[in-house]
């Protein structure tokens, strides 16, 4: 073999492998869209509800969509279209796109609406909801009970 067409050989193998770890790096297979692709809807939502939960202390930004920072509505936007359900960037859009359920029908992965501010229903806890969401300026994303009864339930399903 010619000088030349080893040192081609020598000079791209560091690129192939560059190439082929960073495709290794990039695909997380449990939320990769060809892995949520064969899931049904209800199992899209579970792991949309996954992912969020993997959220839990990244900090509140108005307008951040993640990853690593988030308002209400950018954190189901992140994590729902991460488990392969394409659900609109803003809150009030998210509500105007999911279907109005009464709250005592609610799963674990429904949304709750409070005119503005949006959050994952996740349970229940000493005969409280449970939300998780990133509240305001300052905060991060958490699990906490609602502040008020004023809020209309959504579900995905």
């Amino acid at each position: 073999m010619p000088a030349i067409s080893r040192m081609r050989s020598v000079l791209a193998l560091p690129f192939v492998l560059l190439v082929l770890l960073a495709g290794l790096v990039a695909t997380d297979v449990s939320t990769a869209p060809e892995a949520s692709a064969t899931l049904t809807r209800v199992e899209k939502i579970r792991l949309g509800v996954k992912i969020a939960r993997n959220q839990i202390g990244d900090p509140y930004a108005y307008g951040a969509a993640g990853p690593g920072r988030f308002d209400c509505s950018g954190l189901i936007y992140y994590s729902m279209r991460k488990a392969g359900i394409a659900v609109p960037r803003s809150s009030g859009a998210q509500a105007d796109y999911a279907r109005p359920i009464a709250k005592s029908n609610m799963r674990i992965g429904d949304l709750m609406y409070f005119g503005g501010h949006i959050a994952i229903f996740v349970g229940w806890k000493d005969g409280h909801r449970l939300m998780l969401d990133s509240p305001k300026s300052g905060d991060h994303v958490r699990i906490r009970r609602p502040w008020t009864t004023s809020w209309s339930a959504y579900t995905l399903r």
